[in-house]
């Protein structure tokens, strides 16, 4: 069985898109999890703030081996612990948390704290972070990513997330991206497993339209 590190290099390789489901109800989350995953999509992330979440990341965890299945909106070690005993091995965040980072690092789960500036961005490697989260990219233009880009380590995984699109992605792609986080432009509260899976597609061909580029 491959590691949440190894999960998370095959997705870098081939969709490094992470489907951020939040206001998912614990019903929704096979249904949802398994639609993703039959059109390719692996990187699945439920916020924190979502109905019983921990319910639906232990669903999809133990039904869809095949995904990297988390947490969004972790905001302490405790959470952290949480969505692992759930069997989440992703940790995503709005902020950066030094001990968000080392928490997840010592369970050994992706970990990609969110942060806006070059200190914040220095200081998140520094504590251990798998990559980082660009946030909100609607602050954070494709010019900003490329002067990151200059200054960060080569081998840093930037994903914008905020506001990102089928239009803009390509953007992004260009300045630096490794990867982007999609939000209510893939899921919405109320919308069905056939409609996210629609919605995966158009930021699928987005995607593959940049790599061919």
């Amino acid at each position: 069985m491959k590691t949440p590190h190894e999960k998370f290099s095959a997705a870098l390789k081939t969709l490094p898109l992470v489907g951020i489901l939040r206001g998912l109800r614990p019903d929704e989350a096979l249904p949802v999890g398994r639609a993703l995953l039959e059109v390719g999509w692996t990187l699945i992330e439920v916020p924190l703030n979502s109905p019983q979440p921990l319910q639906s990341i232990e669903a999809m965890a133990a039904t869809l081996p095949g995904a990297l299945v988390g947490a969004g909106t972790v905001l302490s070690a405790d959470q952290v612990r949480n969505v692992h005993a759930a069997g989440g091995q992703l940790v995503v965040a709005p902020n950066f948390d030094a001990g968000v980072v080392r928490e997840a690092v010592r369970l050994g789960m992706v970990c990609l704290p969110g942060v806006m500036t070059a200190t914040e961005a220095f200081a998140a490697l520094q504590a251990g972070a798998t990559g980082l989260k660009l946030f909100p990219a609607e602050m954070i233009t494709p010019a900003v990513v490329k002067a990151l880009r200059a200054v960060l380590p080569a081998p840093t995984l930037l994903l914008p997330v905020g506001g990102i699109s089928p239009d803009n992605l390509a953007s992004y792609r260009s300045a630096g991206a490794s990867g982007f986080g999609i939000g209510s432009a893939l899921y919405a509260p109320g919308m069905t497993a056939a409609q996210v899976a629609e919605n995966a597609m158009k930021f699928i061909a987005s995607y593959t339209g940049t790599i061919r580029a």
